[in-house]
């Protein structure tokens, strides 16, 4: 089912990496857009006009049901989740309830007021033994709590939601004030200080600007198809790939990248050593362009970090 251009549209998470970036999107769109977060409303949409927020904890069982039934919206875009992978690792109780039993009872009452619904997802599905890049064709396996609950929230999205698709992205970054930290903002305030940064030689991944994957998510969305689909960025790197391409950007020195095996640390929980997606269905379905290459994501990087 495609979107009706003046349908409300509720996104959760709101105030995280490509939850504000949705948001952001479908109301410069012309949308009404409720968006829900746990705790106040945060700086990546505190200024935006034609949001209402409404704060809305998803670990409490009936937080997103309520707001869906309030809003009944035509579609529901599910970017809430706990993606630290430690701390899921320490705590599986937490991780459950909020990325499994939050998208599952997000996507029963999508289905109930007859909105379409969109579920985030990782690249971390995979357990990255294939040592290539993965389709939605290929089976996951997923290890760690994390991982398990993330694939589990999944199935549950595509069981339960009806007219349901489910976005993975990978490795997500945004140069925006005020978004919570990530690797790329951290790693690029240490170049520019002339700091050296550490980074992962044996992990792969497509990193994705977290603007570029609300592009995508939204073409979903709006295309009104169903399934699994790769929302990442269209390069494949390791992290210390990356974060020299990142020190490049910004006109700092790439000697500051010192890369290191993941064996190096010490990692409460596991990741993949190949998680990097495919992007060629997603490009068939919105144009070539709209998964951006490395280095137009870090030149869109650089002008969000100078605003």
């Amino acid at each position: 089912m495609t979107l009706d251009p003046r349908s409300t549209v509720v996104v959760t998470g709101a105030n995280g990496l490509v939850g504000s970036r949705v948001a952001a999107r479908l109301a410069q769109a012309g949308h009404a857009v409720v968006a829900t977060g746990r705790g106040p409303r945060r700086e990546p949409i505190a200024r935006l006009p034609g949001i209402e927020y409404v704060d809305a904890d998803v670990a409490r069982p009936g937080a997103l049901r309520n707001a869906i039934e309030r809003a009944a919206p035509g579609a529901v875009v599910h970017a809430a989740a706990m993606t630290d992978v430690d701390a899921c690792e320490g705590d599986p109780a937490q991780a459950w309830a909020v990325n499994v039993s939050a998208t599952a009872e997000a996507a029963v009452a999508a289905r109930a007021v007859g909105a379409r619904f969109i579920s985030l997802s990782t690249d971390y599905v995979f357990d990255g033994e294939a040592g290539r890049s993965y389709t939605e064709e290929d089976r996951p396996n997923p290890r760690g709590v994390y991982s398990r609950t993330k694939r589990a929230a999944e199935e549950a999205a595509l069981l339960l939601g009806g007219d349901a698709a489910v976005a993975r992205v990978s490795l997500v970054y945004t140069g925006r004030k005020g978004s919570r930290p990530t690797f790329a903002a951290t790693a690029a305030d240490a170049l520019l200080a002339g700091k050296e940064v550490k980074a992962f030689s044996d992990q792969t991944t497509s990193p994705t600007l977290a603007d570029n994957a609300a592009e995508m998510v939204v073409g979903l969305l709006q295309s009104g198809e169903k399934g699994l689909w790769h929302c990442s960025g269209a390069t494949v790197v390791t992290r210390a790939e990356f974060a020299r391409a990142l020190a490049r950007t910004l006109g700092a020195q790439e000697e500051l990248v010192v890369a290191v095996p993941m064996a190096s640390m010490a990692l409460p929980a596991p990741r993949p050593r190949n998680s990097s997606l495919r992007v060629d269905k997603i490009r068939r379905l919105l144009g070539s362009s709209i998964p951006l290459d490395l280095p137009a994501q870090l030149e869109r990087f650089a002008r969000e970090r100078a605003r």
